[in-house]
C-alpha cells in the first residue's frame, strides 16, 4: 500500500538527534495511531528497537533511519504530517494526522462511512461550537440516513432547521443517492439544550 505521510527535513534531524542518543544500532522510529477511527484517537511515535518490526509494517526509510507504520493504522495516517520547529527554548515535534479520528473514505467507500465521514469533518465541527454533536443510527432501504442528535442539539428549539437546512441539505448534495434524513432524537430531554 502506498501512503502518503510526510517527515519534514527538521522532523528527520531531530528524530535522527534522538535515536543516536539511544545508543542502540538499527533503531527506528514506529508510528501508530490508538483508538483509529474513534473521537478518541492519538497519533503516537515510539522507538523501534531492531526486532520489534512487524512484517506487515509499512516502512519509510530516511537516511539514517527508518519509520515503521503499523499496519492497522494505515488509512488513519494517511497524509499525516510529521514536523519539528524551532522554538526559543528548544523546539516541538508534532504530528497532524488528519485522518486519525476518521479514515478518508472515497466515493467508492460504503455509503455509512460516507455519511459518517461527512458528519465528523464537516457537520460536527460547527456543531461542537454549541456543544452539541450527530451521529448516523443507520440507513434505511429507501436510503434515508436516521440521525441521532447529542449534546447541546438534543431538545434544541433549532434542531429542525440545523436537520433540514444544515445536515439534510449537506449530505445530500454530498451524497446524491441519499433521499433524505430522519431524527429518532428524544427532544424531550432539554437539560443541555443549545437554544430551550
Amino acid at each position: 500500500m502506498d501512503i502518503n505521510i510526510h517527515v519534514s527535513e527538521g522532523a528527520q534531524g531531530y528524530l535522527a538527534q534522538l535515536l543516536e542518543k539511544q545508543e542502540i544500532n538499527g533503531m527506528g522510529v514506529r508510528i501508530f495511531v490508538t483508538q483509529p477511527g474513534t473521537p478518541y484517537a492519538e497519533t503516537c511515535l515510539a522507538y523501534c528497537k531492531p526486532g520489534e518490526e512487524k512484517a506487515t509494517d509499512e516502512q519509510l526509510a530516511f537516511e539514517k533511519f527508518i519509520v515503521y507504520l503499523d499496519e492497522p493504522s494505515l488509512k488513519y495516517l494517511e497524509e499525516a504530517v510529521v514536523d519539528y520547529q524551532e522554538e526559543k527554548m528548544g523546539g516541538q515535534l508534532t504530528i497532524k494526522a488528519p485522518n486519525a479520528k476518521m479514515a478518508r473514505v472515497t466515493k467508492d467507500s460504503p455509503l455509512d462511512e460516507r455519511i459518517r465521514y461527512i458528519l465528523y469533518t464537516e457537520i460536527n465541527p460547527g456543531l461542537s461550537s454549541h456543544g452539541g454533536e450527530v451521529s448516523l443510527e443507520e440507513i434505511t432501504e429507501d436510503m434515508v440516513a436516521i440521525l441521532k442528535f447529542g449534546g447541546g442539539c438534543q431538545g434544541c428549539s433549532a434542531v429542525d432547521m440545523t436537520l433540514k437546512d444544515g445536515v439534510e441539505a449537506t449530505l445530500i448534495e454530498r451524497i446524491p443517492e441519499l433521499k433524505g434524513v430522519r431524527d429518532v432524537t428524544d427532544h424531550t430531554v432539554t437539560e443541555n439544550a443549545f437554544y430551550k
